[in-house]
């Protein structure tokens, strides 16, 4: 098998991509961003025999350096690192800032894809995010033991243009809607904080719309839901989940359905067939 590399963010990703690449086979060379990844990175790394590093968030030469120097040629992305600090507050070397001085728009997808086209003009090409978490893909239909009712099911319905669109302009991935009006929109912070943000608004009742882009990268951004993100749901009185079948991963596997189950919240999987793109 060949070696694998990962460049690692925060959350449990990370963990789950080095987890499922030494299943089958891999070596693995670990890049953290060092201002992202857990700590725990480090040690889950050594139980699983892979070579680990840690990088500052904007020094690509330097990962470039660290993936070649180990014979990577296929790397995978995993992890969260936060929109808010990709364009605020980094030093960028030669080999990054290369990549932004040719960026027509400062955009995630934008400046995530650039650094693909960096990282394959060196001979490593990334492959999709998911390639090892097929199982951790939302499936399609009702996932939890409540189905949504009446009202959420015109909510959700209501919030997938808005939430399509939002996503097509790769301005955030999620909304929240309560009786067919959208309450917050993300942007940078992150669908837990558009969730509080919603509650603090709206109160108990609302409804999240968490979708893919129409043209959704596989290798980067894919968005995320976890056990977390019902207890964002739950603090705010959220009563119901969508999320895209096929393209969101469920971070935490069927813990995520079995709190929500406890919380009273309802998740569905929008079929492939009526999403966006």
């Amino acid at each position: 098998m060949s070696r694998i590399g990962i460049v690692a963010g925060n959350g449990k990703f990370p963990f789950l991509a080095l987890q499922g690449a030494r299943s089958l086979g891999h070596d693995v060379t670990v890049v953290a961003v060092k201002e992202e990844a857990y700590a725990e990175l480090e040690q889950a790394a050594r139980e699983a025999n892979a070579s680990f590093h840690s990088v500052s968030l904007g020094h690509l030469g330097k990962c470039i350096k660290i993936l070649k120097g180990d014979g990577v040629s296929q790397a995978v992305m995993a992890g969260q690192v936060k929109h808010a600090k990709i364009f605020s507050g980094i030093v960028p070397d030669l080999t990054l800032l290369s990549v932004l001085t040719r960026l027509r728009a400062k955009n995630t997808d934008a400046l995530i894809s650039a650094v693909a086209d960096v990282m394959r003009d060196h001979g490593i090409e990334l492959l999709d995010s998911t390639v090892f978490l097929g199982p951790l893909l939302a499936r399609e239909g009702v996932l939890t033991r409540r189905a949504p009712d009446a009202a959420e099911l015109d909510d959700v319905a209501f919030g997938y243009r808005m939430a399509d669109a939002i996503a097509g302009l790769d301005i955030g991935q999620a909304i929240a809607v309560k009786d067919k009006a959208v309450v917050a929109v993300e942007a940078m912070e992150g669908t837990d904080q558009v969730i509080a943000r919603a509650g603090s608004i709206a109160g108990a009742g609302v409804r999240i719309v968490k979708v893919a882009k129409p043209k959704q990268d596989m290798r980067f951004d894919v968005p995320v839901i976890g056990i977390a993100t019902v207890g964002a749901m739950q603090a705010v009185g959220a009563t119901a989940l969508s999320i895209d079948a096929g393209r969101t991963l469920v971070m935490d596997g069927e813990q995520v359905f079995a709190a929500a189950d406890q919380a009273g919240i309802t998740i569905v999987g929008r079929p492939r067939s009526e999403q966006s793109g």
